[in-house]
């Protein structure tokens, strides 16, 4: 058994079985043939110029930390809906204290935001997802599992999907945490434009066990790689409720929800691998948020 020991033998058959179920979903439209698009269409690095590079032909970024700077890119455009996923391989080894982050924000201070987090950790020890929303400027909505893989091995795909219905975060056609659009009940949920970010940082003073793991910078610098630099999202152009559309395959009705099979894979996933879910942290809400009914 790998040192990892990210799940047992028996997990991850039930998990090679849901992931094949939920493919054929997948791939009626989300098989988008990401080596096609080269970083250069859709992206721009914004930081860190000197650790960013292109391999491949542009179709393959890599991003480096060091002492001196960790590095980042952003799309070209904003969005106000959509279905957004890259190819990622986290540094490998000791990780501890590293973020390596995919996530859609607005980026002002009322920002609107939807977070896919990696947090590295000492080697031997399995690196954690964390996935985070914002509402107006609002975040504290942290959930955090185990992968059912090693991501420091090969690429894996991550994804999230934002239309008017929900907010699904994806794990190689794995959904791992649904947001619902309750704004009828009150509930507040993403809406401002927003671009996507990808970035690699020094996360030490809170990332892995709290803050204690310090980067061992002795193994510097880190490195992430990233690749599928296709986004199928809908433009930010001033017109009130112009991405809701139907006439976008992410906002038809047979995305309103989860399938049948994504529903069967999500209750999986998160019975088996979720170690934190903020709707269940009775230290920090001693009354669970609003949302959490409808999220659960």
């Amino acid at each position: 058994m790998n040192k990892m020991g990210y799940i047992s033998i028996f997990g991850l058959v039930s998990v090679l079985y849901l992931i094949i179920r939920v493919d054929a979903r997948a791939h009626e439209v989300k098989g988008i043939d990401q080596n096609k698009v080269g970083f250069d269409d859709n992206y721009v690095v914004t930081w860190g110029q000197n650790n960013a590079l292109k391999l491949n032909q542009g179709k393959e970024v890599q991003l480096s930390l060091d002492r001196s700077s960790g590095s980042g890119f952003e799309s070209k455009n904003h969005y106000e809906s959509g279905f957004f996923q890259i190819r990622i391989k986290v540094p490998p080894k000791d990780s501890s204290g590293i973020v390596t982050a995919f996530y859609l924000t607005s980026k002002e201070n009322t920002h609107d935001e939807l977070d896919i987090e990696f947090l590295g950790n000492k080697e031997g020890k399995p690196i954690r997802v964390q996935t985070n929303v914002f509402t107006n400027g609002k975040g504290d909505r942290e959930q955090k599992l185990v992968l059912w893989f090693d991501p420091t091995k090969d690429f894996h795909t991550y994804a999230i999907l934002w239309n008017p219905y929900q907010i699904v975060f994806y794990v190689d056609n794995i959904p791992i945490r649904v947001f619902k659009n309750t704004t009828s009940e009150g509930m507040n949920y993403p809406s401002k434009p927003m671009q996507v970010v990808v970035s690699l940082w020094n996360g030490e003073d809170w990332a892995t066990d709290g803050g204690k793991s310090k980067i061992n910078w002795a193994l510097a610098p880190f490195k992430a790689n990233f690749q599928g630099f296709n986004n199928s999202g809908c433009f930010a152009n001033g017109e009130k409720n112009a991405c809701g559309s139907s006439t976008y395959w992410w906002n038809t009705g047979s995305y309103s929800k989860l399938s049948d099979s994504e529903q069967k894979a999500y209750t999986n996933v998160r019975q088996k691998y979720m170690n934190y879910d903020y709707c269940s942290d009775k230290v920090r809400f001693h009354v669970p948020p609003s949302e959490c009914k409808w999220n659960n």
